[in-house]
């Protein structure tokens, strides 16, 4: 395997479909990283043809077959866009070899990373999960409200395009919402954490939208708005099209508030204030439309989370 920063490391991707080809148009312009193969079981996907035309090694015998392609040898990182079923199967065979495994399926082997929240301390981790678009779009809103004062508890509602819904996400709708609550809580620093997915049918589609509404111990209103466009910033860089809708919005819960049933009763004296962020994410359109922004923000974290590992990784070995 590659073992210097200036080389481009190599990646396979298993699963030739909306997500897998999105993902070989990202890795094709990345500086850190290039599609080696694309793996697939059904000979005439549209995706393993768009892959030989670019001279990327391809194989419909799944994961036995990209055992057995010559590239493997150099491939450093390996992207599973399949189902959480196939993932289970797939690592079976894949663990062995040693290779980093970035899942981008509801299978949650591995821990739940969000790059901009918590890449640092899973980088040697060599299976990691993406989460959901939901939580790759509001759980670093939530991270940096944890960074500033204690989060009580988050909710978020994640609107995507009815269109950009696929038969595998209308089918694990409750699994989304599970998910991502728990990786809210677990990755995002809340106290609890719900989250809620609208497919929304208006035509022309609609890009994705999330709101993020928070319960936190109040501090400073300009600390918490600060924290929140600085970890947008930090997020734009692998997500070009994520982007405030408005201002962050800052207001006291007041003592006889409703809202403060939703907090430990421990904590419910406590002066509260809730954090309400207006969030869009817009599509890079490299294969996917531009209102796919649910789909893009997968597959982009998914390079950024690559990158890292493997940027973490030749760096170390450089330095050992």
């Amino acid at each position: 395997m590659k073992s210097t920063v200036t080389q481009r490391h190599l990646a396979a991707i298993i699963g030739p479909g909306n997500i897998g080809t999105d993902l070989l148009h990202k890795l094709r312009r990345s500086r850190v990283l290039d599609v080696a193969a694309m793996v697939g079981i059904d000979p005439s996907s549209d995706g393993l043809a768009r892959a030989a035309e670019q001279d990327v090694a391809v194989t419909a015998g799944g994961v036995d077959g990209l055992l057995q392609l010559r590239a493997f040898d150099d491939i450093d990182v390996i992207f599973d866009a399949t189902s959480a079923a196939a993932h289970l199967a797939n690592y079976t065979k894949l663990r062995p070899t040693g290779r980093r495994v970035i899942d981008l399926t509801p299978a949650a082997i591995g821990p739940f990373v969000v790059p901009a929240v918590n890449m640092a301390d899973l980088a040697s981790h060599q299976n990691l999960n993406m989460v959901t678009c939901g939580g790759q779009a509001t759980i670093p809103i939530v991270g940096a409200l944890s960074r500033v004062t204690r989060v009580h508890y988050a909710e978020i509602v994640a609107s995507i395009s009815s269109r950009s819904a696929g038969p595998g996400t209308r089918a694990n709708i409750d699994e989304f919402t599970r998910t991502t609550a728990r990786a809210i809580e677990t990755v995002g620093g809340a106290g609890r954490g719900k989250a809620i997915i609208v497919l929304n049918p208006a035509e022309p589609p609609m890009i994705m939208r999330d709101t993020v509404a928070a319960l936190v111990s109040a501090v400073d209103e300009s600390a918490l708005a600060s924290a929140v466009t600085e970890m947008v910033t930090t997020v734009s860089r692998y997500v070009p099209g994520y982007r405030l809708r408005q201002e962050v919005l800052v207001s006291p819960v007041p003592q006889r508030d409703p809202r403060r049933r939703l907090v430990e009763a421990a904590d419910r004296d406590e002066e509260l204030a809730q954090v309400t962020v207006f969030l869009e994410v817009e599509g890079a359109a490299d294969y996917l439309p531009a209102f796919a922004g649910n789909l893009d923000i997968m597959t982009a974290a998914a390079v950024q989370a690559a990158e890292q590992i493997v940027l973490t990784a030749a760096a170390s070995e450089v330095s050992g």
